[in-house]
C-alpha cells in the first residue's frame, strides 16, 4: 500500500478556530499500526472542545486534532506487529492505557490514571487522513460492515458499557433521557440485552420520532408529558442528556432496587434526592467511556442486532469540520454527522 509522505489534518487551534494543515504522515512505532482513516463520527464532545476549548478538567492548551469515532484500513505496521494486518479494515478503540497499573491489570484499563485518549489534548485524534493506533486497539471489522458503521462502534461501545453497568437483562424496563445518537444507541443496546420496554425522553420532536423508529417503545416530550404515570416503574434509568433537570425528573420513575446510570456529560455538580435513593435502595453509577466493549459492539452491529447506519444524517470532508461539528445545532434533522477524508476539497 503506497503511503504519502504528507497528509491533511484538521487542527483545533483555539475555540471556534479550526485549520486544515498539511503535516508529515506519522510512522508506526513498536506495537502500533498506521490507519488510513475512512470515516470519523463527529461527537458532542468534539463540538464542546470546539466551542469551549475544554471539557471538565481536560483543557486544550495547544493545537490538537479532534475526532475519536474512527474506522479505517491498516496501511502499515510497526515493529512486532504481524504484517498480514496491512489492508485489514478496523474500528479504532481510541485510548491507550499504561497496561501496568492496578486498573489495567484488573481489566479496568479505562480507569488507568495515565490513559491517553485520542482527540483530547495533547493527543491528536482522527480528523486526518492517517492516524497511529495501538495494534491491539485496532479491531478488525467484517466485510458486512460499512466504514461508517465501523466508526459507530465507538458510540455503540458507550451504550454497551452503560448497559453492563446497569445490569440490563431479559424483561427489564428501561427509561432513557436524551434521544441524541448516544440515547438512541442506548435504546437499541438495551433492547439487544433483553429489555422488553424502552421509554425515551427528549424535547426535540425529530429526535423523538427517530428514537421511536430505532429502539424506543414510547418517546416523551419533557416539556408537556407527565412522568408521574411511570412512578417506580423502571428497573433501569440511563441519562444520555447531561441535563440536570431531565435527570432529576427521571429519578422518581426508578423502582425499588433499581439502577441509575449517568452517561451524559453535564455540569460539575448534581443535586440528588438522597432520601429517595436510600429508601428505595437505588444504585447510582457514573460511567467513564468504556472497557472491553469493541468485540460486543462490532457483533451487535454486524449481525443487525442494532441498526447503526440510519444514525448518519450528514457527511463532510476534512475541509468542513466546523460545519460538521455544529450541524446538530444548525440542522434540526441532524442525528450523527460523519467526517469522510476522501470527500475533502482543498489546495493545501
Amino acid at each position: 500500500m503506497s503511503i504519502p509522505t504528507t497528509m491533511l489534518m484538521s487542527v483545533l487551534t483555539a475555540p471556534h478556530s479550526i485549520e486544515l494543515n498539511r503535516v508529515a504522515t506519522p510512522t508506526p512505532g513498536p506495537g502500533q499500526v498506521l490507519v488510513q482513516i475512512t470515516a470519523v463520527g463527529a461527537c458532542g464532545s468534539d463540538t464542546h472542545f470546539y466551542e469551549k476549548g475544554a471539557i471538565g478538567n481536560i483543557v486544550v492548551k495547544g493545537p490538537v486534532a479532534l475526532g475519536h469515532e474512527t474506522a479505517g484500513i491498516i496501511a502499515a505496521v510497526g515493529e512486532g506487529v504481524d504484517t498480514s494486518r496491512v489492508g485489514v479494515r478496523v474500528a479504532v478503540e481510541p485510548q491507550t492505557p499504561c497496561r501496568h497499573c492496578e486498573f489495567c491489570k484488573s481489566g479496568r484499563y479505562h480507569l488507568c490514571p495515565e490513559i491517553k485518549f485520542y482527540g483530547a489534548w495533547p493527543i491528536d485524534g482522527s480528523f486526518a487522513e492517517y492516524a497511529l493506533v495501538d495494534d491491539d486497539f485496532a479491531h478488525e471489522i467484517p466485510d458486512s460492515m460499512t466504514d461508517e458503521e465501523g466508526a459507530l462502534v465507538e458510540p455503540a461501545s458507550v451504550a454497551v458499557h452503560a448497559a453492563r453497568m446497569a445490569g440490563i437483562t431479559a424483561g427489564h424496563r428501561v427509561f432513557i433521557t436524551g434521544a441524541g445518537p448516544i440515547g438512541v444507541m442506548n435504546a437499541q443496546v438495551a433492547r439487544a440485552f433483553g429489555a422488553t420496554e424502552v421509554v425515551i425522553s427528549d424535547p426535540v420532536a425529530n429526535r423523538r420520532q427517530f428514537a421511536l423508529q430505532h429502539g424506543a417503545d414510547v418517546a416523551l416530550d419533557p416539556a408537556t408529558d407527565d412522568f408521574s404515570g411511570f412512578d417506580q416503574h423502571f428497573d433501569v434509568y440511563i441519562d444520555a442528556s447531561g441535563n440536570a433537570r431531565a435527570i432529576n425528573s427521571a429519578f422518581p420513575t426508578i423502582k425499588r432496587g433499581g439502577v441509575a446510570v449517568l452517561v451524559g456529560m453535564g455540569g460539575d455538580e448534581l443535586t440528588v434526592p438522597i432520601a429517595l435513593f436510600q429508601h428505595r435502595e437505588i444504585a447510582l453509577k457514573g460511567t467513564f467511556r468504556y472497557v472491553n466493549t469493541w468485540p460486543t459492539a462490532i457483533a451487535l452491529i454486524s449481525t443487525g442486532a442494532i441498526d447503526a447506519a440510519p444514525l448518519v444524517t450528514g457527511r463532510f470532508g476534512l475541509d468542513k469540520v466546523p460545519e460538521a461539528l455544529m450541524s446538530a445545532k444548525t440542522d434540526a434533522t441532524a442525528i450523527k454527522t460523519m467526517i469522510i477524508p476522501s470527500l475533502t476539497v482543498t489546495d493545501v
